[in-house]
């Protein structure tokens, strides 16, 4: 006679999968994709990810709107955050090289359910981030044309829809931002072509914008008028936020979209030739650099101009302006900058969110087809055309504000969860290979959580709405598709058959 042993409920949400497991389905994917990574390679793409909206378009409107010239202050509170997520998505990524990310780590640590909820949560950031930064660079490129007389009308490069805080969303006459879903679907087909011609190209394109980066800090330091920095914290208005210390951490807040990116570097774990060795590094040594760049640039920034004059689209430009003829030669350089800047942080964006796709559907919860690979160019193409076709639509029709909020919510949340993870395992598996440790477990893990919950906690009310809602949807997927389609669940249902 067959009997089923019932599985209970709350162990069907919380099953795991070990590291052993994890490591052993990876091995059967190795000739899959190319291996064609190394550390270098990793660091410019951590960079190539980093540096892109964040320094020029959101420290200008942080500046004038939240901390004044302590903003400098708000990139060093978000850094510390980062660099403590940074240690724990490190050993991670060491100990578990495979493309899940954040989703892989969270399965090995804190049960299928929350592994689903992370991978949901991990859409917010890669697939709402390369959108996000598209219409950044629409803005730039439509700049840019300007600048040689060539104008785009308003209707072909903006979005059809706006939301406007305790009013609501509205109609904006416009039809779509083309130049933002031309970006997409081009860095699309290229990251369908291979990992190492995307690789060669976001090389390219991190060497132009550091260059103009370092420009804009050598030239621009000699234009710096100190009365500008005071005061330095300037003085609460009344509300929580505006200013004074409070200032200082919504500021972060905001600005903690401009670090989003290191990270992905985890989801492609199988596509570099040393895993190990090179992940940590190529985590690491990126955000350190961004870091030292973005303290910079805010500071030379606000020392240039008044902080109440940089709540516009391109601060950096603003700054440049007021050193008058002197730097003229310098504005088409940061546009140029701008774009190559802003186009790198879409190709990393884009190459994330496939392999996440990928990972979730070799586990069951997603449909089989996401998980073909393509023969002659070895990349998951499939998930990348669903995934930059998405993109690309949500580019066209949705304003800045509402996509970069989302990103930066729905990013903190896999941060806390992922330093979360880091403490378990260390409980549950202490004798597990670590290529890697993360230093002073528990502390730093739970710095990093405190860190980014206080950054969560200070986002708008709207973005908390949203969030739930795209956790309720994803939870009612789980729970009609993923389910009772996982393998995990299978095999444990096997084995209960006696």
């Amino acid at each position: 006679m067959i009997v089923f042993s019932k599985i209970s409920p709350m162990n069907q949400l919380f099953r795991r999968k070990s590291v052993s497991i994890l490591l052993a389905e990876a091995k059967t994917d190795e000739h899959k994709f190319n291996r064609a990574l190394t550390a270098r390679n990793l660091v410019t793409l951590g960079i190539g990810a980093i540096i892109g909206t964040g320094i020029f378009v959101l420290t200008g409107t942080a500046a004038a709107n939240y901390a004044g010239p302590s903003i400098v202050l708000s990139f060093i509170f978000s850094a510390l955050g980062c660099v403590f997520a940074g240690l724990c998505y490190a050993e991670f990524a060491s100990m578990i090289p495979i493309a899940g990310s954040a989703y892989t780590y969270a399965y090995a640590t804190l049960g299928e359910f929350l592994a689903w909820i992370i991978g949901w949560d991990l859409i917010l950031e890669y697939l709402f981030a390369s959108s996000t930064v598209a219409v950044g660079w629409s803005g730039y490129f439509v700049s840019f044309l300007k600048d040689f007389n060539i104008i785009i009308p308003h209707e072909l490069c903006s979005a059809p829809f706006n939301h406007v805080i305790g009013q609501g969303w509205e109609r904006t006459g416009s039809i779509l931002n083309f130049p933002a879903v031309a970006l997409v679907l081009l860095i699309t087909v290229l990251l369908v072509i291979g990992i190492r011609e995307s690789s060669r190209f976001n090389n390219v394109i991190v060497i132009i914008k550091l260059t103009v980066i370092l420009l804009f800090i050598g030239f621009g330091i000699s234009f710096i008028h100190v009365e500008n920095w005071h005061p330095f914290i300037p003085e609460n208005t009344g509300t929580f936020g505006a200013f004074g210390i409070s200032g200082i951490f919504t500021g972060a807040g905001v600005i903690f979209f401009a670090y989003i990116g290191f990270d992905a570097l985890s989801t492609a774990a199988q596509e570099t030739r040393n895993p190990a060795k090179d992940m940590p590094i190529g985590i690491l040594w990126s955000l350190v650099i961004c870091t030292v760049l973005y303290v910079a640039v805010a500071g030379v920034m606000t020392g240039m101009v008044n902080y109440k004059e940089l709540n516009v689209s391109a601060p950096i430009a603003v700054a440049i302006d007021s050193a008058g003829a002197a730097l003229v030669w310098l504005r088409p350089f940061i546009k140029i900058g701008a774009l190559a800047g802003l186009s790198s942080v879409v190709l990393v964006m884009l190459m994330a969110q496939p392999r996440i796709f990928y990972t979730m559907a070799k586990d069951g919860l997603l449909p089989p087809a996401f998980t073909v690979v393509h023969k002659k160019f070895k990349t998951p193409y499939i998930t990348t055309i669903v995934t930059g076709a998405v993109a690309a639509l949500i580019a066209g029709i949705f304003p800045i504000g509402v996509l970069g909020e989302l990103v930066s919510i729905g990013t903190l949340l896999a941060f806390v969860i992922v330093c979360a993870g880091i403490i378990i395992l260390r409980r549950t598996d202490p004798d597990a290979v670590r290529p890697f440790r993360t230093p002073f477990v528990p502390w730093f893990p739970i710095l990093g959580m405190l860190i980014c919950l206080a950054q969560m906690a200070a986002l708008p009310f709207d973005t908390w709405m949203r969030l739930i809602i795209w956790m309720a949807l994803g939870m009612l997927i789980y729970f009609l598709y993923g389910k009772r389609r996982s393998k995990v669940f299978i095999n444990q249902s096997n084995q209960e058959i006696k």
